[in-house]
């Protein structure tokens, strides 16, 4: 009996949020968006009130200079600093439909792991959520930058955050060409996950593989499909640096077997804030400068 009434209700329900919604947003003042995932979605021209899914879209929307507009994140979303001030609205997977709803947004803005579901539900109650999903190459960052600044009108901002990394991947780029041209790549294995629960990296297909290879690196698990790999091929690569999250450099450095590798013995581990690798921000190309340096100067 409750699910019959559940049902019955729900397009009511529905109708009323629309037309709040609507009446706050006029029809001249949108228009449609397609998203990453093909939806087409009504946008608001300049949004005001924006509730970010993403770590990456919260970061990027700070670059921006939009970071004032931002009424929610969610808990992973960390930087900058600033973002401590901002309502949280929990996780990512578990998406609160009712906590976003509080805030009143004019735009959600999502990542790629946020549930199709998820999405329908808002964009049914009249909350307007686009999906930038974050992608497998370095390269897509500028697309992803340039969507985000269309969405929130901030293009112009965009095309300068654009054009300010690709000159200073253009200098590493050089940089590398000098120093390759004296010798050979080293061998880079970035440790994401070590220890009881398994091994975990970054394989070809992630922007964190063009990263190393951009900063002169040669990515142990370039030929592995997803995150796993086994510590017998670790140790059969024997990397000459190893690259690790800050905050676990010490642990994985002392944990055996990892202590017996060769980088381990050599002090050849390059500790990272995770921030700079994890996530499909402009800063990942301080990722490259850093690494770029620990291993060719």
């Amino acid at each position: 009996m409750r699910k019959i009434l559940f049902f019955a209700l729900l397009p009511l329900f529905l109708q009323s949020c629309i037309g709040r919604q609507s009446a706050t947003l006029p029809v001249d003042s949108t228009y449609c968006y397609v998203d990453d995932y093909g939806t087409q979605v009504h946008v608001p021209v300049n949004p005001q009130r924006i509730v970010s899914v993403s770590p990456a879209v919260t970061a990027i929307l700070f670059d921006l200079g939009a970071g004032d507009r931002l009424v929610g994140r969610t808990d992973y979303c960390t930087y900058p600093a600033a973002v401590d001030s901002i309502v949280s609205i929990g996780g990512i997977s578990n998406l609160n439909i009712e906590m976003i709803l509080s805030l009143h947004p004019d735009l959600v803005i999502s990542g790629s792991m946020i549930p199709r579901e998820s999405v329908a539900a808002l964009n049914a109650l009249g909350v307007p959520m686009v999906c930038v999903i974050e992608q497998t190459r370095f390269d897509s960052l500028y697309g992803n930058i340039t969507k985000i600044g269309r969405l929130i009108g901030c293009e112009e901002q965009a095309r300068q955050i654009n054009d300010t990394l690709l000159r200073r991947v253009e200098k590493v780029t050089q940089q590398l060409q000098n120093t390759l041209s004296q010798q050979c790549r080293p061998k880079v294995y970035y440790v994401v996950g070590f220890g009881k629960g398994g091994n975990f990296t970054a394989g070809g297909n992630t922007f964190i593989n063009d990263v190393i290879t951009m900063a002169g690196g040669e990515n142990i698990a370039q030929d592995v499909k997803g995150w796993s790999i086994s510590i017998e091929a670790v140790f059969q690569s024997d990397p000459d640096y190893i690259v690790v999250r800050r905050e676990d450099a010490s642990a994985f450095c002392k944990m055996a077997p990892y202590n017996r590798l060769r980088a381990v013995q050599e002090g050849h581990v390059i500790p990272i804030e995770s921030g700079l690798l994890d996530v499909q921000t402009p800063r990942n190309i301080e990722a490259v400068e850093i690494l770029f340096h620990a291993m060719h100067d």
